[in-house]
């Protein structure tokens, strides 16, 4: 099964359309470190990270596992672990993924710039939840809990997001 992301605004998985928000800048085919674009491709669902103190162990066959609050994500792309996950503390740039907002509830790392991992073409692509004010991502797609709930029991571990470009 693929999940299509058609538009900044639409998501496809299981014949259901959602509405999904995606980066501040769009969707683009030449993402960078820091654009707030969301890369156009294919990508795998690699794993579900989720907050086990907040909601129960989600249904899906995605490998999954509870964050805890070390974990983080190296978004430095000049040290040797960019793009990858990483235990807090941590001495590079990094993003930490427990949050004090919802938004990393449900988290689900994005096979983008991983095999193999380029520096600076963008980091910590994730399929998560949307805030509640619906604004846009620093590159992600995000959809409303509920609804990251429906398409994650749908997911398989070949399970791929279809970003494509609205412009093209």
């Amino acid at each position: 099964m693929d999940i299509i992301v058609r538009s900044e605004t639409r998501l496809e998985a299981g014949g259901k359309t959602y509405a999904c928000v995606v980066g501040r800048n769009g969707i683009t085919p030449h993402k960078s470190e820091g654009d707030g674009a969301t890369p156009v491709g294919r990508f795998p669902l690699r794993s579900l990270r989720y907050r086990a103190d907040r909601i129960d162990p989600p249904i899906t066959h995605l490998e999954t596992r509870a964050l805890t609050p070390i974990d983080g994500w190296c978004d430095a792309p000049d040290h040797p672990l960019y793009n990858h996950p990483v235990t807090l503390p941590f001495e590079a740039s990094h993003e930490r993924l427990w949050r004090e907002d919802n938004l990393y509830n449900l988290i689900i790392d994005l096979g983008y710039n991983d095999m193999p991992v380029e520096a600076g073409r963008g980091s910590a692509i994730f399929f998560h939840v949307m805030s509640e004010d619906a604004s846009p991502t620093e590159g992600c797609v995000a959809l409303h809990q509920a609804d990251l709930l429906d398409v994650l029991a749908l997911c398989k571990p070949d399970t791929h997001m279809d970003i494509r470009n609205p412009r093209s």
